[in-house]
């Protein structure tokens, strides 16, 4: 069991203990702490609390955070729609909705419980026991295509053609409002949000260099049709860098407004073709996919305002 010890600073006044703590403990979900505090693992003062305490200045706060329990991905027998497979490398068609990875709260149904039924053991062991496979990752409410290492090889070498900025990844979404330009070049350093934590931002502090390019497809009363192309590779870049400039993608509540007048469930963003050099012949490959079905409902919805 791991013991950290806090005080709390005028800063932090009046604030829910479990807001204070995720403060604190960025990795860790509100609800884990919460379930920390209802099992008496969370003490202020020596004594346990209610989820709702409020942190008092100059208080003692212990939390006990028990060794979390081993784990490994299962193999789930869950279609995929592969689009390229070797005996090196696989590219998937992810569906929206999909989680691409195993993490808490999202054990099973993930794009890598499905690889593990189809590949069995033929996926790269880099990233662990609940990433194998996994080179890079796309949002659960972004569709598209992935690529898959099945050796630690052919992994490494993916991966550095990413690190490089040699890795095509090509996206398209409906963004709100009309963009001016037809086409830029987005040019921002991504963080963590400095106050919400579990969100990025475009910030100067503890962050990375990042650059997404954008071109207009087609314009409608009130959203634009964009294809947006990534040189880096930043977590949820796209979905920061648009609204950052003042057009967040459709559906998105996370960066965008939370009422919207759609019915998207999520983000209109699909990536749309991935390229590479092959890990073994050396040979450069790309592929596409077709919009899926809710981004053409949503296009021809929005054709008619």
């Amino acid at each position: 069991m791991n013991e950290y010890n806090f005080t709390v600073t005028a800063e932090d006044e009046s604030l829910r203990i479990d807001k204070f703590l995720s403060k604190q403990l960025t990795e860790v979900s509100r609800s884990a702490i919460q379930h920390w505090i209802d099992a008496e693992n969370v003490l202020v003062n020596n004594k346990c609390i209610s989820k709702n305490y409020k942190v008092s200045i100059g208080e003692k706060i212990v939390c006990k955070v028990p060794d979390p329990e081993p784990y490994s991905a299962v193999a789930e027998d869950i279609p995929l729609d592969i689009v390229y497979e070797d005996n090196d490398l696989l590219v998937v068609n992810k569906p929206k909705g999909m989680v691409v990875h195993p993490a808490a709260g999202n054990y099973t149904g993930t794009l890598v419980n499905a690889l593990l039924f189809h590949c069995k053991d033929s996926l790269s062991g880099i990233n662990g026991v609940l990433r194998p496979g996994i080179v890079h990752r796309i949002d659960k409410d972004t569709s598209g295509l992935l690529i898959v290492a099945k050796n630690d090889f052919s992994h490494k070498f993916l991966a550095k053609q990413i690190k490089e900025h040699s890795f095509t990844r090509e996206y398209e979404a409906v963004v709100i409002g009309n963009i001016k330009k037809d086409n830029g070049v987005i040019n921002a350093p991504i963080g963590r949000h400095p106050i919400e934590r579990k969100k990025m931002a475009v910030t100067e502090k503890a962050s990375r260099d990042a650059e997404t390019s954008y071109e207009v497809i087609e314009r409608f009363s009130g959203y634009t049709h964009v294809k947006l192309k990534l040189k880096t590779g930043r977590t949820h870049q796209i979905r920061v860098h648009m609204a950052y400039i003042g057009h967040p993608v459709a559906g998105d509540k996370v960066y965008g407004p939370q009422k919207q007048a759609n019915n998207l469930n999520g983000q209109c963003l699909h990536a749309r073709k991935i390229g590479f050099i092959h890990p073994i012949n050396g040979e450069y490959m790309e592929f596409s996919s077709d919009l899926p079905d809710y981004f053409k409902n949503f296009i021809n919805k929005i054709k008619k305002l």
